[in-house]
């Protein structure tokens, strides 16, 4: 035989929040992997089972959806005061690359049980029982994260009451905090405004509300694109035509918001920015049949991951959410009744999600300090995962 045998690699396969993904320590993968470039890159598609022009990641861990084609290394703080760094790589489903550009709020939540139950977090500040305090370095977009993690008898505690919507079974809560979610290189509206008219060739004049919290996210109002905010995820899915066009949109709102040099690089470019559109309250009924009053939410919101309509929300998206509606005058503040506030509660696909946010105006900028949302995870498997050795 030709061909090298399969090789296997410590991981650990992890629910947070309403994602999935494989988890590495750095000094797990092979040595040609520890550092960035095409060998990390090639290990953690063929892992995943990506590209697969069928779109189903049959021969690997990916779940063809963008909320379970992910990827987490770990890796010693470089940053003083901090726990652990964390990578997170968004794996196309059908082309040959790794999307770096930014972070997995969803996985956030199951980075800090990780951390602790891989020794990055020094055994004394690990409570008998109480709280750990997980203190993320998110290496892609150079922000801290706080993750609170409960622990009982000196283990991470994963079950629970705790109820997420987009996730079936209950588990136990974990806190995370976003400190200064913004981008630290630039406005939070990098365009300088709350609200924009994004030309799109095709579709028309929008207005838009384009930020840069959590990840760069583009909102729309529903009604400007012939929808309600009440829709799920087959309405638009099921809809090529729907799809081109948020992708259209998505293009041109990134080069707007300086993210890309034209429209043709957003193909390279998947997982950021996101596009949204926003609605005024209304009743639906979610994806698993439960009725969602219009007095439940402030505001509904639909956005779209890796040029899908998400099943629930993602978690850097409900940052950037909750701190445009925090900011009065944008888009998502208007959709839910304008003023001041430190939170919101959106409607999904799934459900609804309160999510609280800090911003403020200084010298006519205006920056986040903080977003707080709950979340759950828990480990799905541990042990080793299988590649070809010819992979990377």
């Amino acid at each position: 035989m030709t061909h090298k045998p399969q090789i296997k690699i410590p991981a650990t396969y992890m629910r947070g929040g309403t994602s999935k993904g494989v988890f590495f320590r750095l000094k797990d993968l092979p040595e040609a992997c520890q550092s960035p470039g095409e060998a990390r890159d090639k290990l953690l598609l063929r892992v995943i089972g990506s590209p697969d022009p069928y779109q189903k990641q049959i021969d690997g861990m990916g779940g063809a959806t963008s909320s379970t084609s992910k990827t987490v290394i770990l890796a010693e703080p470089t940053q003083p005061d901090h726990d652990v760094d964390y990578l997170f790589g968004q794996v196309s489903i059908d082309k040959p690359f790794v999307d770096w550009s930014g972070n997995c709020g969803n996985l956030t939540a199951a980075v800090g049980a990780f951390a602790i139950n891989s020794g990055f977090v020094a055994k004394d500040r690990i409570p008998e029982n109480g709280t750990c305090t997980v203190r993320i370095w998110q290496a892609n977009i150079k922000k801290t994260i706080v993750a609170h993690v409960p622990i009982t008898n000196g283990e991470v505690q994963e079950t629970g009451d705790f109820e997420l919507d987009g996730v079936t079974f209950p588990a136990a809560e974990v806190q995370v905090e976003f400190m200064d979610p913004a981008d630290g290189e630039g406005s939070m509206f990098p365009t300088g405004n709350l609200v924009d008219d994004l030309e799109v060739p095709g579709v028309g004049t929008l207005k838009a509300t384009m930020i840069n919290a959590g990840i760069p996210t583009i909102f729309v109002n529903a009604e400007d694109i012939g929808y309600k905010g009440t829709e799920l995820q087959d309405d638009i899915n099921s809809d090529p035509k729907a799809l081109a066009r948020f992708e259209t949109i998505r293009a041109h709102g990134a080069v707007k918001m300086g993210l890309i040099q034209n429209i043709e690089e957003a193909a390279n470019r998947q997982h950021t920015p996101k596009v949204a559109f926003v609605a005024k309250p209304s009743e639906y009924v979610s994806s698993s049949g439960k009725n969602i009053g219009a007095g439940d939410v402030d505001v509904l919101v639909r956005a779209l991951s890796m040029g899908k309509l998400h099943h629930a929300m993602m978690g850097t998206a409900a940052v950037a959410i909750a701190t445009a509606s925090a900011v009065p005058g944008t888009l998502v503040n208007l959709a839910a009744g304008g003023g001041d506030r430190t939170h919101v509660t959106f409607g999904h696909p799934s459900g609804t999600l309160r999510v609280g946010a800090e911003a403020k105006e200084v010298d006519g900028q205006w920056t986040a300090t903080k977003a707080i949302m709950s979340r759950s995870a828990r480990v799905l498997m541990e042990g080793w995962v299988r590649v070809p050795g010819d992979s990377f």
